[in-house]
């Protein structure tokens, strides 16, 4: 909903949801909305030919290793009689797997390491096959670990859920919700034709500093530091997948294309100090 706010006074904003409860919501909002499900293509007929811009926010379903909501939605705009002009996906880091905490550009290969990961891998995949031979001037946004205040694990730091210690404790990535709103709609102007960016703020933290640094600023007890082994004894294995993965990522080509300024460039200027509510 952060884009919203953005975009309505500069364009017609159409939204597409699969929630008739959600449709009030979007209007209010100063957006159009369409009810439509990227799981029953037969539901999308609506939005072909309908827009010249378009942002994919929508994640992949949340099994297997392909991403067929994205091809729904290839599917669904390529029927129209006129094809979008711009289109912004925004995919994850995810997808370069884990690079050993070195520094990562868009240079570098993907080498998704789960399924989460592959998935977003196949709907960049496909998005730039059907872009390049559209014509459809397409930018995909790798976007790290989204906070905002109302975005902050403070369940996780309650709960007393651990980080790893110092010698295992991965490197993680961060951008502002707001900054991330930002950057989708600059991406929509100034974004080069099948090119990706890096969607990172300049933080340069490690997982267990940003949840300590998120505990002082909120007032909350900080998180326990506990070995590798100890954590894949007490962790589900999604969390573990996050602190098997450690990259710090480059936004060189953000700041210099796209020419974007961040409002808060590390998480110290993103996350005010106050009370856990």
């Amino acid at each position: 909903m952060r884009l919203l706010p953005l975009a309505v006074p500069r364009h017609r904003v159409y939204a597409l949801t699969h929630s008739r409860d959600r449709m009030a919501v979007l209007r209010h909002a100063g957006a159009i909305p369409l009810l439509g499900d990227l799981d029953d293509p037969r539901s999308l007929a609506r939005i072909a030919g309908l827009a010249e811009d378009v942002i994919h926010m929508v994640p992949p379903p949340g099994q297997g290793d392909r991403d067929t909501r994205t091809t729904h939605l290839i599917q669904a705009l390529a029927s129209g009689a006129s094809l979008p002009q711009r289109f912004v996906y925004l995919s994850t880091t995810g997808v370069y797997g884990d690079c050993a905490g070195d520094w990562v550009d868009e240079s570098r290969p993907t080498q998704p390491q789960t399924e989460r990961a592959q998935r977003r891998t196949h709907a960049e995949a496909q998005l730039r096959a059907w872009a390049g031979s559209a014509g459809v001037r397409l930018s995909i946004l790798r976007v790290p670990g989204i906070y905002a205040p109302d975005r902050l694990p403070i369940a996780r730091l309650r709960a007393g859920t651990p980080v790893l210690e110092p010698a295992s404790d991965p490197y993680t990535n961060h951008i502002h919700a707001d900054d991330l709103a930002r950057v989708t709609l600059t991406a929509l102007t100034r974004g080069r034709p099948n090119r990706t960016y890096n969607a990172a703020d300049h933080s340069c933290m490690r997982m267990g500093e940003y949840f300590e640094f998120v505990a002082e600023r909120l007032g909350l007890p900080a998180p326990p530091r506990v070995p590798l082994d100890e954590a894949r004894a007490r962790l589900p294995a999604t969390l573990l997948s996050f602190m098997g993965e450690s990259r710090r990522i480059r936004n060189r080509r953000l700041r210099e294309e796209l020419r974007f300024v961040f409002r808060y460039p590390t998480v110290r200027e993103g996350i005010p100090a106050g009370k856990a509510a």
